[in-house]
């Protein structure tokens, strides 16, 4: 057989190792542009092999009358809608895209067709189609072009879906009613000011659409608007201290809504909010942490909840009738992170999503009279023994004031002695927060690199208080650098961490602690990886899109305010790269629209001027962050790569 055939087969069998094997070298593929990136040699993503082939299953539907489901799951490049029709059953592809899908849903009332999302080369210019299920034909629903279209809901009788969209000007999310089989009926129901709008929920006769008005994670707002004429009613008061409002349903008599809400509290509680009387009544107040996703049996007797407990979900009863908690189901699933909950539309089975350090994401069912729990979806973990991989430890320190912040450490298998090297992986947001869910490729670094991986909840993360989520706002941005600063103080109290191997990552709003760090603490780390990161907030907020602009000023400041800018100015990573000696590698989409590429090559090219080491890898079809797995392989290769170039020696 030729050399040329047996590429050609290997081509065909969609073996990465085996072409590396075949070619000697990994070599990026059409749309990838690396710089500064030695050769990789094929024998890295032999060794890395199993570690590339994790899948993860995540719950989008309930068929509206059998037992059967719709999930998001990735059996080539990218996440598709597939089909379940039962406990363990077979996962059917039913779209087929270069590019991941988002949010499938049937109407309420019949499965003759489906809708989901699906934007262009990571853009986030988001359009919706209709799926038809007999035929499998696809329709276009949305106007196709760079408008952001989704944060949707279905009437109760099915028959419209009520969503919201940038199109008229880019800026404002407007918002918009359809019936899906004719895309021409397509309408504005409402112009509104702001990028933060979104329809949750209609009432009972379909008459109002309960709305959200996002201003910022710590400020929101609920509205009433008539479907017919857009006239509006707010729910939730403005004035007076800041309210964050999550979520959002009728209940089944459409008398009241249910939200979550931290009004007169540190944390989200679930609340009641009568639509007669205005009447707020807090449904958990024996709980001092966040209540996050919830939703309302369709009978209206339940309310299935998630709280945040020290960053690990716990999925709880409550009975509307009597306002108290049921006995809590007891899942058997150990630690973890919790999403999709959502009932039945005949009742009794509640559908969500589960992840844990030991098991990707996958889809379960809890039976709320049996409490018998039942495993939908087993996602691969590339013949690898899940059973094995390192738990996290909740671990504390103390900051420069005193306070005291928290992380995650996963820890390499004992057969590895000696002090071992360290990754702080900061998490993105920057209101997000690091969970003790499934690390994926990062279990190659513990369990085959033998390096310690502690994902710190910096000031300014969400699940610990409104309190602890302003921390970081505005001028005290550098305060989370800070805490940083102080977990690097913490490493060299634990005999089993090396603090002189340190390598510091993190994407998106981690990207730029990441950038900010390697300013900081140049002296006290081996080397930096920066994903998608911002390097200039004052040119992040001139270029991100327009209908994110408003609500990331609130959180970083206003760069038009010329005190701010001088300070926004004054941090920018890309004003203080002259104090980067060390190894940095730095990872951009081309289409970003949230942290603009220009962010990263500015970086860049700064940081090549002081002759130090400078990885770039740039990915012409993604976004915010890698989504196709071929793309995700070659950053893996090259990571570790700079691993064992720049902290492992």
């Amino acid at each position: 057989m030729t050399r040329r055939l047996l590429l050609a087969l290997l081509v065909l069998s969609g073996s990465v190792a085996a072409i590396a094997a075949a070619e000697d070298e990994i070599r990026p593929n059409e749309n990838l542009v690396a710089e500064g990136i030695p050769s990789l040699p094929a024998a890295i993503a032999e060794t890395v092999g199993p570690y590339t082939e994790f899948r993860s299953a995540g719950f989008s539907s309930w068929h509206p009358t059998r037992r059967e489901m719709l999930i998001s799951t990735r059996f080539a490049d990218t996440q598709q809608v597939h089909r379940v029709k039962a406990p363990g059953g077979a996962r059917t592809q039913l779209t087929f895209f270069p590019d991941r899908t988002a949010g499938a849903s049937y109407p309420p009332k019949t499965a003759d067709f489906f809708i989901f999302g699906k934007d262009k080369g990571g853009d986030e210019f988001t359009q919706l189609y209709r799926y038809d299920v007999a035929s499998g034909a696809i329709t276009l629903l949305t106007d196709g072009g760079r408008s952001q279209n989704g944060g949707g809901a279905w009437s109760t009788s099915g028959d419209r879906i009520a969503y919201g969209s940038t199109r008229r000007n880019g800026k404002d999310r407007d918002l918009y009613v359809m019936d899906p089989r004719d895309p021409k009926s397509d309408r504005r129901v409402a112009e509104v000011e702001g990028g933060g709008w979104g329809v949750i929920d209609w009432s009972p006769d379909d008459q109002k659409l309960l709305v959200i008005e996002g201003i910022s994670i710590a400020e929101s707002y609920r509205w009433l608007f008539d479907a017919a004429t857009g006239e509006r009613k707010l729910l939730t008061p403005k004035g007076g201290d800041k309210v964050s409002y999550g979520g959002g349903e009728f209940s089944t008599d459409g008398r009241a809504v249910y939200v979550t809400s931290d009004r007169g509290s540190e944390f989200h509680r679930l609340v009641r909010l009568d639509l007669a009387t205005g009447e707020n009544k807090v449904l958990t107040p024996h709980i001092d942490w966040d209540v996050g996703a919830f939703d309302l049996s369709p009978d209206g007797k339940t309310i299935a909840f998630v709280t945040n407990e020290d960053g690990a979900n716990v999925l709880r009863l409550l009975d509307t009738a009597t306002g108290r908690e049921k006995p809590a189901p007891k899942l058997g699933l150990g630690l973890g992170t919790m999403g999709g909950v959502r009932w039945h539309e005949k009742g009794g089975v509640l559908a969500f999503t589960f992840s844990s350090a030991r098991s990707p994401s996958d889809v379960y069912t809890l039976n709320a009279a049996s409490g018998k729990v039942e495993r939908w979806t087993e996602s691969e973990t590339g013949g690898l023994n899940a059973a094995v991989f390192s738990e996290p430890e909740l671990v504390r320190w103390k900051s420069f004031d005193g306070r005291t912040i928290s992380g995650f450490l996963y820890e390499p298998p004992s057969r590895f002695t000696g002090k071992r090297p360290v990754v702080i992986n900061i998490h993105g947001g920057p209101e997000g927060q690091q969970q003790p869910g499934f690390l994926g490729r990062s279990n190659y670094y513990v369990n085959e690199l033998g390096v310690a991986i502690i994902f710190p909840n910096v000031r300014g993360s969400s699940g610990f208080g409104k309190t602890f989520l302003s921390l970081d706002n505005a001028e005290k941005r550098e305060d989370s650098v800070k805490d940083i600063g102080a977990l690097l103080d913490w490493i060299k109290t634990r005999p089993e961490l090396d603090p002189e191997r340190v390598m510091v990552t993190g994407g998106s709003y981690g990207g730029y602690m990441t950038l900010a760090v390697a300013t900081h603490y140049n002296d006290r780390i081996r080397c930096a990886l920066d994903v998608v990161g911002v390097s200039n907030f004052v040119t992040f907020l001139e270029k991100t899109e327009a209908y994110r602009r408003d609500l990331r000023r609130v959180e970083y400041g206003d760069e038009r305010d010329p005190k701010m800018r001088e300070f926004l100015l004054k941090i920018a990573p890309v004003n203080n790269a002259h104090k980067i000696s060390k190894p940095l590698f730095v990872v951009q989409g081309k289409n970003d629209p949230r942290v603009p590429l220009q962010e990263s090559e500015q970086m860049v090219t700064t940081v090549r001027k002081n002759g130090s080491p400078v990885w770039y890898l740039m990915a012409k079809d993604e976004g915010h962050g890698f989504a196709k797995k071929k793309n995700q392989d070659y950053q893996f290769y090259a990571t570790v790569r700079f691993m064992q170039d720049h902290l492992l020696q």
